[in-house]
């Protein structure tokens, strides 16, 4: 008797457990300590794996584990050697044309969330993301310019020097400023400008600790006009469809605008947190431009926004992005 209950009591248990967890491959170029990893990748996996009690997780696979190379991100989505990765559309520009409206300066109204600005806009670039189902869709912290053995107060201060930018929109304010864009990804800035092979980047301060930027650079400045950075993370149209339809239900309960949400957030959070340490370092040199001090960057911008949403005919993102 006591050895048939306890089989009984072994086979209702296992009725319970859930089956073999399905494992989602999430590729990630940069190291597990980049804001990324927790704000994006863990959060999805807790959320994932709590909604469908266990039955799909999400697996980080970092510092390029799955592929070298932050520019192929989105391909390996595609063609299924990641279920999931990140990138920016910076990296291959002429693919996200209206997606990228959102770097440019003033697009995004004071006080509106980059992630809103994008998702109100999503139906008019959704199909610059084929073969792909958007998980989050975000943008960073304000540009800065973090430079090397260069301090700039104006934009005269900015003539001729080669300055790293992720894509064409930050491209054309560099040039707009004076200075000679040098598109590269952002894992091969610090050693482009300790080597000086570039000047200074036009980037948010999260790099500063994220890609250990404050080892390298020497002066920042805050407060200009340089519009901000568009993230993604997308999962490939092969992985969501071969999904379960309670996987399908769990998953898109979970993604949207909650996962950017965590992502921008994070993102400030760690500008904040490396802007400070930069200016309690004691060996930076963190300038804070004033309303007058930065108008004259604001000038010399003020037409690129308006030329490059005209040029990928984007007035109707451009719209729903400022509403």
């Amino acid at each position: 008797m006591t050895i048939r209950l306890g089989l009984m009591a072994a086979a209702v248990a296992l009725t319970t457990l859930p089956a073999v967890a399905q494992e989602l491959k999430f590729a990630n170029f940069t190291p597990p300590f980049h804001t990324i990893n927790a704000s994006v990748m863990e959060k999805l996996n807790a959320d994932l794996s709590a909604a469908t009690n266990g039955a799909v997780t999400v697996k980080g696979y970092h510092g390029g584990e799955l592929g070298a190379g932050p520019a192929e991100q989105y391909v390996r989505a595609v063609q299924g050697v990641a279920d999931m990765v990140w990138g920016l559309p910076g990296y291959t520009s002429s693919q996200f044309g209206k997606t990228m409206i959102a770097e440019l300066p003033g697009v995004i109204p004071e006080g509106k969330t980059g992630y809103d600005a994008l998702y109100d806009a999503f139906d008019t670039f959704q199909d610059e993301f084929p073969g792909t189902v958007p998980l989050a869709l975000w943008t960073s912290e304000p540009n800065i310019m973090i430079m090397k053995d260069k301090e700039i107060r104006t934009p005269a201060d900015l003539q001729g020097l080669k300055i790293r930018v992720a894509g064409v929109t930050a491209a054309e304010v560099a040039e707009a400023l004076g200075a000679t864009p040098v598109q590269m990804p952002i894992n091969q800035v610090y050693n482009a400008l300790q080597t000086g092979l570039i000047d200074g980047v036009f980037t948010g301060a999260s790099t500063l600790s994220d890609f250990k930027l404050d080892e390298v650079a020497s002066s920042y400045t805050l407060g200009a006009p340089l519009g901000q950075i568009v993230f993604y993370a997308v999962m490939g149209q092969g992985t969501y469809d071969a999904l379960s339809d309670e996987a399908k239900t769990a998953l898109d309960g979970v993604i949207g605008r909650s996962l950017s949400e965590s992502a921008e957030t994070a993102w400030n959070a760690t500008a904040d947190a490396a802007l400070q340490a930069a200016r309690d370092s004691g060996d930076n040199t963190v300038i804070e431009l004033t309303e007058e001090e930065a108008q004259p960057f604001a000038d010399a911008v003020a037409d690129v926004t308006q030329a490059y949403v005209d040029s990928v005919g984007g007035a109707d993102a451009l719209a729903a992005m400022q509403k």
